[in-house]
């Protein structure tokens, strides 16, 4: 396939509470270890990237990757409220000073889902209170790491909140279960019956109400959806005043909303509520994240089920890798700035099929780039096999497998076709 020039980012993502393994001051590990938890296995060591991360960005490196994005955990930086544990700090400093030895870029993202257990206990991410919090801690890795990082992502998929909603209230007017495929995100919504029983664990673990857990992931009221936003517009302000040369954005999860006729109305809405609604608070963004895995086609009667014969992946989705070049070429006609592909990828046990995956995807990013839309790099999902929240380690993302009884790592065909395409 054709290449990009040296100048475009090729690379993996990973997410902290995924990989790093033992992050045990966050509301995700409570969540995974609380008595009825709605996750099919904890965490753990994960696959162990918080002591192992040399050996898994060398791995990058010599497959002719040019690019990492990757979290900072801010349970790790901020443990307790208002105590930071400058040992984090310099760890994340090893990190990025890594990257930058090995001419790796690093993509940082600030908040990937997974927040401090104190946080939540705070009143999360319906609470006022949070705006200051998130910024204090942005300000704090800014103005101690802010000189080795060009990109920062604040928060992950902003608008995450929102489509969990939807399902949920799909989910109580409808009486059906939701599948995998109906959210970008390992998410087990198949055990209602167990909710109770669960959040009641949450409320006594977090010392809130049930009805008060509010997480990152968890259902989000409009205030809420406002929060999210003032966090990003916030600590993008204060980023820029401690180190105004790192470019700032956020990501988004988009899917490639089509229509057969009659569902024009329902793409159209998906659309708003998706990528449009947020457009506002973005206008002072540097670059726009955008991440997607497939698409969804609407009908008269909204989102149609795939058919007996469509083609699915591991997590349930359609595979259809030119989702990514449709939705970069409907980002572009209402964002003129740089696009990064920040998250992409595929959960399949056939390396060939990803390696499919990933040339038609990038096909559609060239024929992109091509076209002027400023798209200036790709981040496969995943580098490793990881830890996909309430899924646990069945699925399998990574251009990395790992034997979790070892931690051995083995590349995998696809990460060296990754390699492969950066080399112009």
């Amino acid at each position: 396939m054709k290449k990009f020039n040296r100048h475009f980012m090729i690379g993996a993502a990973t997410a902290a509470h995924q990989v790093e393994g033992n992050n045990v001051n966050s509301d995700f590990w409570t969540m995974e270890n609380v008595q009825g938890s709605m996750y099919k296995e904890p965490s753990l060591d994960a696959v162990d990237h918080y002591n192992r991360y040399k050996e898994d960005i060398q791995l990058l490196i010599d497959a002719g990757c040019n690019s990492y994005r990757f979290s900072i955990e801010w349970a790790r930086i901020e443990p307790t409220k208002g105590n930071f544990d400058p040992r984090e700090v310099e760890h994340y400093r090893e990190v990025l000073e890594f990257c930058h030895r090995n001419d790796i870029t690093p993509i940082v993202t600030l908040h990937h889902f997974s927040s401090p257990k104190w946080l939540i206990s705070e009143g999360g991410w319906e609470s006022e209170k949070t705006i200051n919090y998130f910024v204090r801690y942005c300000q704090h890795v800014v103005s101690e790491l802010g000189g080795l990082i060009p990109y920062i992502c604040t928060i992950n998929e902003a608008n995450m909140g929102k489509q969990i909603s939807k399902i949920m209230k799909r989910m109580t007017e409808t009486g059906v279960d939701a599948k995998n495929g109906d959210v970008q995100v390992g998410l087990n919504v198949d055990m209602k019956s167990k909710m109770e029983t669960y959040y009641r664990s949450l409320g006594e673990a977090f010392g809130v109400a049930p009805s008060s857990v509010q997480t990152f992931l968890s259902p989000r009221s409009e205030n809420g959806e406002l929060i999210i936003m003032k966090c990003h517009e916030k600590a993008r302000k204060v980023i820029k005043e401690v180190n105004p040369n790192i470019k700032v954005g956020i990501t988004l999860s988009l899917y490639d909303h089509q229509s057969i006729p009659g569902g024009e109305v329902y793409v159209k809405k998906e659309q708003y509520e998706d990528f449009l609604l947020y457009l506002p608070y973005l206008q002072e963004d540097d670059f726009l994240g955008v991440q997607n895995y497939s698409r969804k086609i609407h009908g008269p009667n909204g989102v149609l089920k795939p058919d007996e014969d469509t083609r699915l992946t591991k997590m349930g989705y359609e595979y259809y890798p030119e989702a990514l070049g449709n939705v970069l070429r409907f980002v572009a006609k209402h964002w003129q700035k740089p696009m990064i592909v920040t998250e992409n990828g595929i959960s399949t046990d056939n390396d060939e099929e990803r390696i499919e995956f990933i040339e038609r995807a990038l096909n559609g990013v060239h024929q992109c780039v091509e076209c002027g839309i400023q798209v200036i790099g790709y981040m496969y999902w995943s580098l490793l096999d990881n830890f996909e929240w309430q899924l646990g380690y069945e699925q399998t993302f990574g251009l990395i497998a790992v034997d979790r009884s070892t931690q051995i790592r083995y590349p995998k065909d696809s990460l060296k076709f990754l390699g492969s395409i950066s080399r112009s």
